[in-house]
């Protein structure tokens, strides 16, 4: 069983920077394919951006490309999602993710969440 904990959400203020980790237990990490999820307060959960298990291949949804980067090291067992540019809109709780496939967005494990509040 694959544990996942997200640290790094904060309150700032529109144009800041975050970086949110994701440390992962129990498993071996680099089986594991890595994505980030958000929930905005009553909508649903959205695709962030993902990587594959090396590192070689990273997805993105459009409304984060270009200030998001998505980034893992394997040997610290950890995923980094690298926010810049930040707007209200990005205000959600955003979720680390594990699975088999990134591109196919197939993540079975899922973190608590981490609350990250972009003021205007």
């Amino acid at each position: 069983q694959v544990q996942l904990v997200e640290t790094g959400g904060g309150l700032v203020q529109a144009g800041e920077s975050l970086r949110l980790s994701c440390a992962v237990s129990g498993r071996t990490f680099s089986i594991y394919a890595m994505g980030w999820f958000r929930q905005a307060p009553g909508k649903e959960r959205e695709f962030v951006a993902s990587i594959s298990k090396l590192g070689v291949s990273t997805y993105y949804a459009d409304s984060v490309k270009g200030r998001f980067t998505i980034s893992r090291d394997n040997a610290k067992n950890t995923v980094y999602l690298q926010m810049i540019s930040l707007k209200p809109e990005d205000t959600a709780v955003y979720y680390c993710a594990a699975g088999r496939d990134a591109g196919a967005l197939d993540f079975g494990s899922w973190g608590q969440g981490t609350q990250v509040t972009v003021s205007s």
